[in-house]
């Protein structure tokens, strides 16, 4: 039987969770924190389900596979060193542009965010699937 508590805790935990994970996630790439951290958080919020409600349950919630986390963290992490290449400079060399949001405000991206995003991915599949294989048995 599963306890109402973690349950309850659960649906109100895992939003909150989450959102700190993104936020560690996009602060990261500038200060500390970044993908490892953030993808550890957004981790937690799925095994706070698998706890309060189980392994099913969060796996629905996730709407896609561990496996697919993985390789497309992958990829993201790969993908963001092509931007330096194309420019002629040694893979992985860290590339800046300005996006205008409103007047004369921008926000400075880089492919360091790229490759936050792709850590961010492969760290919160394989740490779910590491928390869903071992729920299950």
């Amino acid at each position: 039987m599963r306890s109402l508590i973690l349950l309850t805790a659960s649906r109100y935990l895992a939003p909150l969770l989450l959102g700190a994970s993104l936020w560690i996630l996009l602060r990261g790439h500038n200060e500390p924190g970044g993908g490892f951290v953030g993808g550890l958080l957004a981790a937690a919020a799925f095994a706070l389900k698998v706890v309060g409600a189980g392994v099913a349950a969060a796996r629905r919630a996730l709407r896609v596979n561990p496996h697919f986390l993985l390789g497309a963290g992958l990829l993201t992490a790969l993908a963001s060193g092509l931007p330096a290449l194309l420019a002629g400079l040694p893979f992985f060399t860290g590339r800046w542009i300005r996006i205008p949001v409103a007047g004369e405000a921008s926000w400075k991206v880089g492919t360091v965010l790229g490759f936050d995003v792709g850590v961010y991915l492969v760290v919160t599949g394989a740490v779910l699937l590491i928390v869903f294989t071992l729920a299950e048995e």
